[in-house]
């Protein structure tokens, strides 16, 4: 048995600010998708993510309220019988790995369950959100939703504020020279901490200014650009963006990348932001010219999302 596949999602623009009220863009990311599978005999990863459900029906159970109606007897059931989550997503890297397990789960267990068939207002898609929200939490302790959410409508979604998001279009990849990509930090990075760690930058009046003076401000200027496809624009956005993070996010930043960074503001061959918590896993890259930043960047490994 296999059930419907669930893709990855890459959160362009928004890491943190969404926390904050700032915008944010997340696109689904086809590369990576992971599926619900059950077999007779359960090993290694299987018998592992089987293990986790196991923890996660729990915390479910625990957790339960009038917003999550999911048929936990059945999903006992699957469980005791052998399913467990196949996923090609990598965990700890910023792509959504638990969005996607949080979006199966949803899909096969919920009893009012909202489709991406329907109308999505804006009250279903909060709807959704909050859910995916509580859902999540078992897996990073606190959770906006987005990754689950994204994951389960595969649909570009735009947040404009916590109460106000929508399903968005996105210009169209072309064969352009421009294009964003994912730089692989070759380490693991852990939400939790990282969030923390933002947490306490934020009791600082200095830091919040920064959030809503700068950071919010080219975040928001980025998110119009690429939607209207000005990317002449774009870049120039881009590069105020990256150095904002570099200079007032550099815990989430994994130090072997630093010299990196300041390299791509420095040469124009690329810029660089976090994606999702940061800490390790990728690091998010836009450029002007793929070609060139290949060779700027020729001894890290790049992964290629979007062409523009």
């Amino acid at each position: 048995m296999k059930g419907p596949l669930f893709y990855a999602k890459i959160l362009l623009f928004g890491e943190y600010g969404i926390i904050k009220e700032s915008k944010g863009l997340a696109i689904p990311f086809n590369s990576y998708k992971g599926a619900l599978k059950t077999v007779n005999t359960l090993n290694g990863e299987a018998k592992k993510s089987n293990e986790n459900l196991l923890g996660f029906h729990q915390y479910l159970k625990e957790h339960g309220s009038e917003l999550i109606q999911l048929d936990l007897e059945s999903f006992k059931c699957d469980i005791n019988n052998g399913m467990y989550f196949d996923s090609s997503i990598p965990q700890g890297y910023g792509v959504g790995s638990s969005g996607a397990l949080v979006a199966s789960i949803y899909d096969k267990y919920a009893s009012k369950k909202i489709t991406v068939l329907e109308n999505l207002t804006r009250n279903k898609l909060l709807t959704l959100k909050e859910t995916f929200s509580i859902m999540e939490s078992y897996f990073h302790g606190k959770s906006s939703g987005l990754d689950p959410l994204n994951s389960y409508l595969s649909l570009p979604i735009l947040i404009n504020s916590k109460e106000n998001i929508e399903a968005t279009g996105i210009p169209s990849q072309k064969d352009g020279r421009a294009a964003v990509f994912l730089l692989d930090s070759e380490q693991i990075g852990e939400t939790e901490p990282m969030v923390n760690i933002f947490m306490n930058k934020m009791k600082n009046k200095g830091f919040r200014k920064m959030l809503s003076d700068e950071f919010s401000i080219h975040t928001d200027a980025c998110i119009e650009d690429f939607l209207q496809g000005n990317i002449k624009s774009l870049f120039g956005n881009v590069k105020k963006l990256s150095k904002v993070v570099f200079k007032n996010f550099k815990p989430m930043i994994p130090s072997a990348f630093h010299k990196v960074w300041e390299k791509g503001i420095r040469t124009n061959d690329y810029y660089l932001k976090l994606c999702g918590s940061g800490g390790g896993g990728y690091i998010l890259g836009f450029t002007e010219d793929y070609e060139k930043a290949k060779i700027s960047l020729k001894d890290y490994k790049l992964e290629l999302v979007y062409r523009f």
